[in-house]
């Protein structure tokens, strides 16, 4: 060791009363976030049978069309089934709340803060955001007040100087060996790093992951919002004229599948080659 490095010895009572406390403390509150967000999570709301059957309508329609250009439906029965579909969207049959009454292309798109799933949607959101940052906010508050400028803890393999100031935070030494660690970078390290713990005690779905908490405010906001309501009224008249247009690319799987079969097993009669 050099000398101009400063040789620390630590109490073995910051051991027992700063060390553990603040992983214990962050521990628990982790596990305990973690249920809390179970419990603030409420049962998914049933979506109405309208509503399913609008989107399984959109659904069957474009399974038509992927399948329009190897299809086991035969040409008359692919067309009937395209025209009655490509019908039901032009006559609103499918939509939800019934056809469109009026000029359905001058119609304003749903609003989604007018929806009430979409509002709760949001709520839910932010509580479970409320959740994860307020418990950390006063962790680091009580860190800050109570063991602010303590070192905790001598890492046991050597590190370049580049790793100082986080692994020092709140401590300004220069001439302090790089593997000490303060306490503020010990609840960062246990913030960071009790990720596979918790995975281990909760599972791999789990609440208690710290690393949600690095979302912004603003990147919270964003993620509880919901996104524009799809107007399924424009969706199925775009649908129209891509059914109209798969009808010329159809094509039966089984078309001259008897010859097919034949050349196949070298049974085609030579007059048929």
């Amino acid at each position: 060791m050099s000398s101009s490095t400063v040789s620390l010895y630590l109490d073995p009572q910051i051991r027992d009363w700063v060390l553990f406390p603040i992983t214990v403390v962050m521990i628990l509150v982790g596990i305990l976030r973690h249920y809390v967000v179970l419990l603030l999570q409420s049962q998914p709301k049933k979506i109405p049978r309208h509503a399913i059957r609008e989107q399984r309508a959109l659904i069957r329609s474009q399974i038509l069309r992927a399948t329009s250009a190897n299809s086991p439906l035969p040409p008359t029965y692919y067309k009937v089934i395209s025209q009655h579909l490509s019908q039901a969207f032009a006559d609103g049959t499918y939509l939800k709340d019934g056809p469109p009454k009026g000029d359905a292309s001058s119609s304003t798109p749903p609003n989604p803060l007018t929806d009430p799933a979409a509002m709760d949607g949001m709520m839910a959101g932010m509580k479970t955001q409320m959740v994860m940052m307020v418990p950390q906010m006063v962790i680091m508050g009580w860190i800050n007040f109570f063991f602010q400028g303590f070192v905790l803890i001598k890492l046991p393999f050597p590190l370049t100087l580049g790793f100082k100031s986080m692994l020092q935070r709140g401590v300004e030494t220069p001439d302090m060996d790089v593997r000490w660690v303060s306490s503020l970078s010990w609840y960062f390290l246990n913030f960071f790093g009790l990720n596979g713990l918790y995975r281990l005690i909760l599972g791999g779905e789990n609440s208690a992951d710290s690393s949600r908490d690095m979302a912004t405010p603003f990147a919270a906001a964003a993620a509880a919002t919901p996104g524009q309501a799809q107007d399924y009224n424009k969706l199925f008249k775009a649908e129209r004229d891509n059914l109209e247009f798969s009808e010329g690319l159809h094509e039966w799987i089984a078309n001259d599948v008897d010859t097919r079969i034949l050349k196949k097993y070298g049974r085609l009669p030579a007059e048929a080659k």
